[in-house]
């Protein structure tokens, strides 16, 4: 990636959360409090780390209270907002973000997944007209899903859930090349499901992998372990 790239920050904070509503059902599930906090809040730590200084959260269900909770600056960081006013799914809310956001591509982390990460190290090792995906090693891929990387880090297969056992799965956290998924041609879709197996038959997605600390707070069991696992 050549110095004159330069990157936005998107968080997806537009879920609904229906896996978590028995614990938190009067907010959506990027203000879920772990230790104490909103979970987001670590995310935007980690952010502000790493040297960023702007995010947009592309907000949905009850987005209004992200930004009466959040506001406008969080610990030096410029937060902005793009709310969904009908959901657009994955793919659509970082498109809708992509077609008026000026920038070469988009750090996208999902609101409500923690993986401790170098961001910049990322962005720095993304190429140029492609897509790039942390993943996870992990002992059981049975509730992900599995990516299968080549010898060169390029993705070869996607997975659907329900295989078992140790493998590389999805972190949540991608380098998106802006122009590709801005001229993506559906308003409503999937990045998980539409977008990235065409990155994938197109040979414009790799992934790095990890086995750095790691927490996806979407069922309550995980949100209860979340504290032991935050910083």
């Amino acid at each position: 990636m050549t110095q004159a790239m330069s990157t936005q920050v998107l968080i997806l904070a537009g879920g609904l959360g229906t896996r978590l509503r028995s614990v938190v059902s009067d907010r959506p599930k990027v203000l879920a409090e772990v230790a104490g906090r909103p979970f987001i809040t670590y995310l935007l730590d980690q952010l502000g780390q790493a040297g960023f200084r702007a995010v947009t959260l592309l907000t949905g269900y009850k987005g209004e209270m992200v930004e009466q909770q959040l506001g406008f600056t969080y610990h030096g960081l410029q937060l902005g907002y793009s709310m969904e006013t009908t959901p657009l799914g994955t793919g659509g809310a970082i498109r809708a973000a992509a077609r008026v956001i000026p920038c070469d591509q988009l750090l996208v982390l999902n609101g409500d997944t923690y993986f401790d990460v170098d961001y910049r190290d990322l962005v720095e090792q993304a190429t140029p007209g492609s897509d790039l995906m942390a993943c996870r090693q992990v002992l059981d891929v049975g509730r992900y899903g599995a990516v299968q990387l080549d010898a060169y880090g390029c993705v070869t297969a996607l997975e659907e859930k329900g295989a078992e056992g140790p493998g590389l799965i999805n972190g949540g956290i991608y380098v998106l090349n802006r122009e590709a998924m801005a001229s993506w041609p559906e308003e409503v879709f999937s990045i998980e499901a539409e977008y990235f197996p065409k990155r994938v038959a197109d040979e414009r997605l790799s992934g790095m992998a990890h086995d750095s600390a790691f927490i996806d707070i979407g069922v309550p069991d995980d949100l209860m372990r979340a504290s032991e696992v935050l910083p």
